[in-house]
């Protein structure tokens, strides 16, 4: 008799545990992903938000889903608007955001991280000091840190390397690799990716650097002619944000949950996808190998110069680390140091 009312207890808590999950969610979660056009919204952001998220809440959370092109708030200004309440999670570049928040262009110098194994070391060191630095300046907790593929260069303009840039008009991909184009003797441009395509076609800018797949699936490579692989953009991270309070409105084992299910169902395999998008891309912007995303263009490939590499590391050491190191605090320096700079072997001095 003891042993049935054992377990009927039991079954009365466990019955408990799984109701106050259900009820306690949120009853909307009104969402803003990256960029619709591109892969990691497709496959990735609007699957976890639209289905993953719902059916582990077990249908009692409606997600009201838009992105970056839909909301068309430029910069920090998405992440303002969430902290205000308008939004509740967010994703977006974290080069978008780095007016208010300079510390986290730190993750992505040009030249950083030039493959994606380094890339994972230096975000997982670099990590805890963006959970920080998105909390005091957006009232956010950091859900997942994830890259779009390596940070190309196209030209409508014959290049054979970073030596030809000079005195080109380029649009960059954050301020930091603006500051590594402007080293090279040519002009950084900021233009919203959505905007990059008409820019180049009609010449406002020579060049512009974005992410090979990014690039091929916004028509890049119907307005140019040449293709760089050099990475001097990094990685162009996307970060996923969720405003505080709705954050700590969710119970502890809500927490949890959607930290574990984002981080199998959205982040690790995205980081899984970037390597194998960036060679796609490469495929399908050049028709050089195999194109799985449509009609390959016929983009003229240059080959990555030894000498180019050395460059942009001199650049990165000598220009844009010590630009970025007077843009932040000197705790920001040395938690850099502490951390990506233990990574790479560098060290940033204010």
């Amino acid at each position: 008799m003891k042993v049935k009312s054992l377990k009927v207890i039991v079954l009365a808590l466990c019955f408990l545990s799984i109701s106050v999950l259900l009820y306690a969610a949120p009853k909307n979660l009104r969402v803003v992903g990256s960029w619709s056009s591109l892969a990691l919204y497709k496959q990735f952001e609007k699957p976890f938000w639209t289905e993953v998220l719902p059916d582990a809440f077990g249908g009692k959370t409606k997600t009201i889903m838009s992105s970056l092109g839909q909301v068309k708030l430029k910069g920090a200004s998405v992440l303002r608007a969430m902290n205000n309440g308008v939004f509740d999670v967010v994703s977006t570049v974290a080069d978008y955001v780095v007016s208010d928040a300079p510390g986290l262009a730190g993750l992505d110098l040009p030249a950083l991280a030039p493959d994606l194994e380094l890339a994972k070391k230096v975000v997982e060191a670099y990590r805890p000091v963006m959970e920080d630095i998105i909390e005091k300046r957006f009232n956010a907790k950091l859900l997942a840190v994830v890259p779009y593929p390596a940070q190309v260069l196209f030209c409508r303009v014959e290049i054979d390397g970073l030596k030809d840039l000079k005195g080109k008009k380029i649009r960059a991909s954050g301020w930091t690799t603006s500051k590594f184009i402007d080293a090279l003797g040519a002009t950084g441009v900021t233009i919203s990716f959505s905007e990059v395509a008409t820019s180049l076609q009609r010449g406002v800018v020579d060049c512009a650097v974005t992410g090979s797949l990014s690039g091929y699936s916004a028509g890049w490579g119907d307005v140019t002619n040449y293709l760089y692989p050099l990475p001097i953009g990094g990685w162009d991270y996307v970060i996923t944000v969720m405003n505080m309070d709705v954050w700590n409105s969710l119970s502890k084992s809500e927490q949890e949950l959607l930290s574990k299910l984002i981080k199998e169902k959205l982040e690790i395999p995205a980081w899984e996808d970037a390597d194998e998008e960036t060679v796609q891309g490469i495929n399908c912007l050049t028709g050089i190998g195999k194109c799985d995303y449509g009609k390959p263009n016929k983009l003229k490939l240059v080959d990555i110069k030894k000498e180019d590499m050395q460059l942009s590391k001199k650049i990165l050491v000598n220009d844009v680390l010590p630009a970025w190191a007077k843009q932040v605090t000197p705790d920001i320096v040395e938690k850099w140091n502490d951390t990506i700079g233990k990574v790479v072997g560098l060290k940033a001095n204010k």
